[in-house]
């Protein structure tokens, strides 16, 4: 008899290597003495579920295995869910405990030129920024540059106006408190040489009071992604009340 070479060949099985009869009746004795072994592993359990469908055939549909594959996505995702909650509660934590030793270190000196050295050096590295920087607007600048240079790099001068043309860029918008963006590297007299370097920045508005020329301390950093715009201000807020308050003392 000859066969039809156009027929389609069937494909063996593969020979499967049977355990011996001693191996099978002990893991046989374990599982029947531990069967959560096999309940709390999801990898075993697929295999059996598997090895079940395949069971049933092709035209059988097990709806409570497709019950369960639902079931185990949806926990997958509450899971990845509870660990972003937790990274972030650690992450509010740890940056609520930072702003809190930056505003103690920051209550520390007597006398305004210890104020701003800390700024631009304990509160800087508890930050975690590359440079600070103080502006307050006058109308006696001229007057004030010999005693602003004896003050080191921190405290600017400015005109009136100028720390809302830095906030809005000179276009016609309201200004916010905490502003959080990138630095796009153009030359700007606050960061001096340390301009190009700085790649993100916090401007924090300052009120020092009725009657009073307002101010800005911006915190900017080498990394880019730093500050963003989409992070969150509300410890940076609560930073900039307290300088405020803190600053009054030595404006008065």
């Amino acid at each position: 008899m000859t066969s039809n070479p156009d027929a389609p060949q069937e494909t063996p099985e593969p020979m499967r290597e049977e355990a011996p009869a001693g191996i099978i009746e002990t893991l046989r004795r374990r599982i029947i003495d531990n069967p959560d072994v096999i309940l709390e592993d999801p990898d075993v359990m697929r295999a059996l579920v598997a090895a079940n469908e395949r069971q049933l055939g092709s035209n059988v549909i097990d709806l409570r295995g497709i019950a369960m594959q639902r079931l185990e996505a949806r926990l997958d995702r509450l899971e990845d869910t509870h660990r972003s909650v937790i990274a972030a509660a650690y992450d509010n934590l740890a940056g609520t405990n930072q702003v809190h030793r930056a505003i103690l270190r920051m209550l520390d000196p007597l006398k305004f030129e210890d104020f701003l050295r800390s700024l631009d050096e304990e509160v800087a590295d508890i930050l975690c920024i590359d440079c600070i920087r103080l502006v307050l607007e006058s109308h006696q600048r001229e007057d004030e540059e010999a005693t602003i240079r004896k003050l080191g790099n921190v405290l600017h001068v400015a005109e009136p106006g100028f720390v809302d043309r830095y906030l809005t860029g000179g276009r016609n918008m309201p200004t916010r408190q905490v502003t959080l963006r990138p630095v796009d590297g153009q030359p700007d007299a606050l960061y001096g040489n340390r301009t190009g370097i700085i790649r993100s920045e916090a401007v924090l508005r300052l009120n020092f009071g009725e009657g009073r020329l307002p101010g800005m301390l911006v915190m900017g950093a080498e990394d880019p992604h730093h500050f963003r715009p989409t992070q969150g201000t509300d410890l940076l807020t609560f930073f900039a009340g307290v300088f405020e308050r803190s600053m009054r003392r030595w404006l008065s």
